[in-house]
């Protein structure tokens, strides 16, 4: 592949369908980490932290589809969050480079906050609310049949607004966990460029997956306060966080921490991986019908 097609920026039409496609991906292969720390955060797990555990646990238990429980929707939902946060980020980042292409540190920050607030409200916070509630509902006496049939039941009882409770909880965390994600991805890229390692998939993918360590740890305590407002029961931002100091302590702020871990390490190596090769590859065939 030509370096001039690298170096070129991805329009806005290849930065969404790239993002989409990674998400997507990267979904799918982490879903059972999402469960295990979203189950958790809810109820507890038998003093339990080990993922691994959780998830051999309820497969052996539920069978091995209870761990995919609202998995689907969230698929489709990371596709497209995923999606709209790099179309955002590329975008904001094409404004905010300098003359050599670079964007420094507290940019990059910057830029992955902008996107990630918009994507909570665009696509994460209804997603989420229906993978929670879905989750949650899988614990008890089931009213919920799959994704579409929460989003009805929802919005029959509590109208759209419905679908967005915990807003202001998920884009605290959103923005947040954008913010650090790409914005130390970005950091970590320039480092590796300057140690002179190769920039190939395993550079990218462990770029990605250190990238990922930094933003679980940074931004737990609004992971684990936007899943206490998005469960069955509901609860407001402040209700979210009174209960987890009762309950846990400070904590409990941490807790599903190494379930998310294992989660972003994976998703970091993937999503930035498989969004950066197909991006070169759509720029490069985009290139060459250019020439022909």
């Amino acid at each position: 592949m030509r370096a001039d097609t690298q170096k070129q920026k991805p329009t806005p039409g290849v930065s969404l369908f790239a993002g989409s496609i990674a998400g997507a991906v990267e979904a799918t292969a982490t879903y059972p980490f999402e469960f295990a720390k979203t189950r958790v955060q809810l109820h507890g797990q038998s003093g339990s932290r080990n993922p691994f555990k959780i998830i051999t646990q309820v497969a052996r238990t539920e069978g091995i589809g209870a761990v995919y429980t609202g998995c689907s929707t969230l698929i489709i939902g990371t596709a497209f969050k995923a999606g709209v946060r790099f179309l955002g980020f590329d975008s904001i980042r094409n404004t905010l480079v300098d003359e050599k292409g670079k964007l420094s540190p507290m940019r990059g920050i910057f830029a992955g906050m902008v996107a990630g607030c918009v994507e909570s409200v665009i696509a994460v916070t209804p997603t989420e609310r229906v993978k929670t509630a879905l989750i949650d509902d899988a614990k008890g006496a089931r009213r919920f049949r799959g994704g579409f049939h929460a989003i009805g039941i929802i919005v029959r009882e509590n109208g759209v607004r419905g679908l967005y409770r915990g807003l202001f909880s998920t884009t605290l965390k959103q923005g947040s966990t954008s913010a650090v994600r790409m914005g130390s991805y970005n950091v970590l890229k320039d480092f590796a460029v300057n140690l002179s390692l190769p920039q190939n998939s395993v550079t990218t993918f462990g770029v990605g997956a250190a990238a990922g360590v930094v933003t679980v740890y940074a931004t737990q305590p609004f992971d684990a306060t936007k899943t206490r407002t998005q469960s069955t029961q509901g609860a407001t931002t402040v209700q979210a966080v009174r209960d987890i100091l009762s309950s846990s302590g400070i904590r409990g702020f941490w807790s599903g921490s190494t379930m998310r871990l294992g989660r972003l390490v994976f998703s970091g190596g993937i999503v930035f991986t498989v969004y950066e090769k197909i991006t070169a590859a759509l720029m490069y065939a985009r290139t060459e019908t250019v020439l022909m």
